[in-house]
């Protein structure tokens, strides 16, 4: 499954995701720090989905979100969709 997803409160505007929903397949950042989003989204790759939101949800940058707890929403949100 692949999804774009439109961030809030990050310097990231947007993740790209692709996951066949126990793993993921491939994550891009549009916008955002390059060598942070592009060393994470190198780190992820065929990583089990439920672990990267584990480890991810809840961090902060600037205010209460981050653009790596974005990923962890996206993640979620992704995961509700395919139970429904």
């Amino acid at each position: 499954m692949k999804t774009t997803f439109t961030t809030q409160g990050t310097c990231a505007r947007s993740i790209e995701i692709e996951i066949d929903f126990e793993k993921i397949k491939e994550v891009k950042f549009v916008g955002g720090c390059s060598g942070n989003t592009t060393g994470l989204s190198m780190l992820l790759k065929g990583m089990p989905v439920e672990d990267v939101i584990s480890q991810l949800k809840g961090i902060a940058c600037r205010g209460e979100t981050s653009c790596p707890d974005q990923l962890a929403n996206a993640l979620e949100a992704m995961l509700l969709k395919k139970a429904s």
